[in-house]
């Protein structure tokens, strides 16, 4: 948990995950077009160094079980070779992965995170596997699904339960340490009380170092923001970025008051392609986890869309607004904007100053 004190700072159709469908490979920004030609790097197979393939028969992977793989065109699976042929196209492009293990890597310790907490469904991850040849492979469970529709309220109120789940088991811890007799139940799920993942995730082919902070802002500004502006720096070398970021760095703790954070796991890449239904309810998948401020989570949800108005009421009916949500929100865009600057280049440049801008005046 992290109290902000400005005072004492200073200042549509039937789909299925495994195998993937690419028609949901490209998401459109809000107030920035995508540069003519490109797909958004954080989408799909055309972002990950990935493709699923389901229901192979395959070293004992049972039918209704799937694997994804980067790296080679074909895997030598069980003597067989297996064949993209028919998957979606651009991942010989953008898969050749040297970074496909910390990839998955990154993914298998997100879902497994969620997971635990049995709020919402994800897909269950199996293993990740280096294989001899090269190229890395992550078998997950199989699940057959369509886009996410009737099961949007529900959703709401399970990502709000994923948002809560972390105070709810540190207000338990406290009340049982206060209670006689009682043991601390072995659930698989401990407390955190700080923000960031005990590993490195991807948002897009881009590394996220996660290393624990006390305080929010803090690892807002070292481990979100800052690593997207060195990047900046360093391909761009963008003068009024660096300038304005300077500012709004100084400006940050007013976005925040006095309000009470207290560290929330985090899907961390919850836009519309990224979430699906089954019969059983909503799915969410392709996570970058971590322990950080819930309204962070709804930024990139409000700037893809793919969220109807009961998926909102439903999570703002159990996590209410808090005063200065919609600046905060801004704030939290910035990253995914800049994260796109860095993917496709100067196309989202725009977005990103104009957002500063408006944060800093």
């Amino acid at each position: 948990m992290t109290r902000v004190n400005q005072k004492k700072r200073g200042g549509k159709g039937e789909r299925s995950l495994l195998p993937f469908s690419s028609k949901a490979a490209t998401r459109p920004l809000a107030g920035a077009a995508l540069p003519k030609g490109a797909r958004s790097p954080l989408a799909g197979a055309c972002c990950h160094p990935a493709i699923s393939a389901g229901g192979q028969e395959h070293r004992g992977l049972r039918r209704g079980r799937g694997l994804r793989f980067g790296g080679r065109g074909e895997l030598p699976l069980s003597g067989r070779p297996l064949s993209t042929r028919g998957f979606a196209a651009g991942w010989r492009r953008l898969c050749g992965a040297s970074w496909a293990r910390r990839m998955f890597d990154g993914e298998m310790a997100s879902l497994t995170a969620i997971l635990q907490t049995k709020t919402v469904k994800v897909p269950k991850p199996i293993k990740v596997i280096d294989l001899p040849a090269g190229g890395t492979l992550f078998v997950m469970e199989h699940l057959d699904m369509r886009g996410l529709n009737r099961h949007a309220e529900k959703l709401g109120t399970q990502l709000a339960d994923l948002h809560l789940h972390n105070q709810k088991l540190g207000e338990k811890l406290k009340k049982d340490a206060n209670t006689v007799g009682k043991g601390e139940e072995q659930t698989g799920v401990q407390f955190v009380d700080k923000f960031g993942f005990h590993t490195v995730t991807c948002c897009g082919y881009l590394p996220q170092v996660n290393d624990w902070q006390q305080d929010w802002v803090t690892f807002f500004a070292r481990q979100r923001i800052q690593p997207q502006m060195d990047m900046i720096e360093k391909n761009s070398g963008d003068r009024e970025a660096r300038e304005l970021w300077g500012k709004l760095q100084l400006k940050m703790p007013s976005l925040f008051g006095d309000m009470e954070i207290f560290p929330a796991l985090l899907h961390g890449d919850l836009w519309g392609g990224n979430v699906a239904e089954d019969d059983s309810g909503p799915v969410i998948f392709d996570p970058a986890a971590f322990y950080g401020h819930s309204e962070y989570e709804l930024a990139i949800a409000g700037m893809f869309g793919g969220f109807s108005g009961s998926f909102y009421s439903a999570y703002h009916s159990k996590i209410p607004k808090a005063p200065g949500f919609d600046k905060r929100l801004k704030l939290y865009q910035l990253f995914h904007y800049m994260n796109h600057w860095n993917h496709f280049g100067g196309g989202y440049r725009g977005s990103s100053i104009n957002i500063m801008r408006n944060l800093v005046n």
